[in-house]
Parts: C-alpha cells; sequence; structure tokens
C-alpha cells in the first residue's frame, strides 16, 4: 500500500499525495533548479553533460523519476560544472 500525505484541511488547494510522487517532484525540481541557475536550456544542459533531452524533459517535468546515480551526478554538475563538461567532452 503507497504512503500517502494527506493534503491540508485548512487549504482548499491542497491535495493528497504520495510519498513516491513528492520524492519524484523533489527530484526533478533539483534538476530544473541546477539547470536554470546555469543559465542553460534543456537543450543546452543535455548536450554539455550528455544527457539525452527527452530523458531530462521527462525528470524536469516528473513523467519519470531520476535514478539516484543522476541525482549525485546533477549535484556534482550543480557544484561542478566546467569540470564535468571538461570530463564529459
Amino acid at each position: 500500500m503507497p504512503i500517502v500525505i494527506p493534503a491540508d484541511p485548512n487549504d482548499n488547494e491542497d491535495f493528497d499525495v504520495s510519498a513516491e510522487a513528492l520524492d519524484r517532484a523533489q527530484r526533478s525540481r533539483l534538476i530544473r533548479r541546477t539547470r536554470t541557475a546555469l543559465g542553460l536550456s534543456q537543450t543546452e544542459f543535455a548536450s554539455r553533460f550528455r544527457v539525452p533531452v527527452g530523458t531530462l524533459r521527462d525528470w524536469e517535468q516528473a513523467r519519470a523519476t531520476p535514478p539516484d546515480f543522476a541525482i549525485a551526478y546533477v549535484r556534482v554538475i550543480g557544484e561542478h560544472p566546467d569540470l564535468v563538461a571538461k570530463v564529459v567532452a
């Protein structure tokens, strides 16, 4: 049985969400924020860091859950974008 986080009864716009959906949303936000902080479009980010652009879009739009290794990779990109770009070039 999936874990469900109930909506806030004091917020008419809040809604129930599964723990899995919340995790996927947080992962997608990390990826999107990292990319935008670098000032890159999805196409530019995908090309620079060798990520298929369709996969990046699915992750950012929370249509797919990025695996743990992808989250680790994005965190390294966020800390050392030039080094990562050089290594994967």
